[in-house]
């Protein structure tokens, strides 16, 4: 069989969707051709390889390489002056009537030009990539104006073309309301769903629109014209939902078919129904839940017992989870919300694959599929949800090429 390079005597986690738990094989071997997954399976069953390159894994536990599935990582400025306030007993709801919060990230966001932007995301993206990402989703929102978000959109694409990454680009105009439509939100979406979507479609700058509803965001109503015009243009929806309150975002969102719906922390009985007959991802964050402070935790077992898929993701923000680990991630969503090892292990993988429509392509050791990959100087998978502050990736594969080894 001709293939570009083989991993062999390695342990894998293939997750793949038909396998019980993590999809063990081991020893096991994973061969890739013009950046695909060619074979992949047990050692003993592998057939004869015509191979330009092996690998010996030395006994390395192997994983699809990580997929961080909503972050928002281009963005200027900080907003550590909030987080001390925080610490002073302001709530987030406060701060963000109050001025602060996402349109302070605009202004600075705005100041800065596109360069200026991809600049600054750099050091971030590099730390998700670090611990073994191969792809990310990046959403705007933080510019909110036409000009502004299609900048951060371009920004975000500019990324994969800096760095060894799968990028997937999310349309966020409806995240909060700019200084120029104080009072005025159905304004401003009339200028989201007439003006920045066709731009953002005509443009191809996007692979989803996503929307903040929420109290502090934008009404059902509101979010239902967004999810309309997204459709009318072709583009998948995802949704924040149920953060802060029940405005019943996440039934809405499954009522459009939503990849993903965010949050969730009072998400309730009906709209788990409705995710769960929508085929909807429940993307937990639990850097956001830990970082605001939260006291409600997202209803895991109901969300488990509907056969819901978690995904899990940093929420990397300046405001609310300024976090760039998702091993850490998978320990915050294990200790916090009782999510076990091999769902965690999923979250970052198999389930943030569905949660970006990107299932068919990555998220599992299957033929035919992207071959990223990350390798782990472990003795169990247990160990990356386990540890904090330990990073034990020996080697990161992407499309079939070693772009880093320990």
């Amino acid at each position: 069989m001709r293939c570009d390079r083989v991993w062999r005597n390695a342990r894998l986690a293939t997750l793949a969707q038909d396998a019980p738990g993590l999809g063990v094989v081991e020893p096991g071997v994973v061969a890739s051709l013009d950046g695909r997954i060619a074979w992949v399976g047990a050692e003993a069953s592998a057939p004869a390889f015509e191979v330009g390159e092996t690998v010996d894994c030395e006994g390395r536990w192997i994983t699809p390489g990580m997929i961080d599935p909503h972050t928002h990582l281009v963005y200027g400025g900080d907003r550590a002056h909030e987080f001390e306030l925080r610490l002073a007993g302001a709530s987030y709801e406060e701060i963000a009537r109050a001025g602060g919060g996402i349109v302070s990230t605009m202004k600075a966001t705005r100041a800065a030009s596109e360069a200026g932007l991809v600049h600054a995301a750099l050091p971030r993206l590099d730390a998700l990539l670090a611990e073994g990402v191969t792809t990310v989703e990046i959403k705007s929102g933080y510019g909110l104006s036409t000009a502004d978000e299609l900048k951060a959109l371009r920004a975000a694409r500019a990324l994969a073309g800096q760095r060894p990454v799968t990028i997937r680009a999310t349309f966020l105009g409806a995240h909060a309301l700019p200084p120029e439509f104080a009072d005025d939100a159905d304004g401003y979406i009339d200028l989201v769903c007439r003006e920045m979507i066709p731009a953002v479609a005509a443009e191809g700058l996007a692979d989803a629109v996503d929307a903040f509803c929420e109290g502090i965001g934008f009404t059902a109503a509101q979010t239902r014209r967004v999810f309309e015009a997204a459709a009318a243009h072709g583009l998948p929806v995802k949704l924040h939902a149920e953060q802060l309150s029940n405005l019943h975002g996440a039934a809405l969102a499954a009522e459009f078919g939503a990849l993903s719906a965010d949050h969730l922390e009072h998400l309730d009985e009906a709209g788990i129904a409705a995710m769960a007959k929508a085929g909807t991802v429940a993307t937990l964050l639990p850097g956001a839940y830990y970082f605001v402070r939260e006291t409600k935790a997202p209803p895991i077992a109901a969300l488990r017992a509907a056969g819901v898929p978690m995904a899990l993701a940093t929420d990397c923000n300046p405001g609310t989870s300024p976090l760039t680990s998702p091993l850490l991630v998978m320990n915050m969503a294990a200790t916090l919300f009782r999510l076990t090892v091999d769902e965690c292990l999923a979250g970052v993988t198999r389930d943030a694959a569905r949660a970006l429509g990107l299932l068919n392509d990555a998220g599992t050791l299957e033929v035919g599929k992207r071959c990223d990959l990350a390798i782990w100087d472990i003795e169990r998978p247990a160990e990356l949800v386990y540890r904090m502050g330990f990073n034990p990736l020996h080697a990161r594969v992407f499309g079939g090429k070693t772009t880093w080894t320990r």
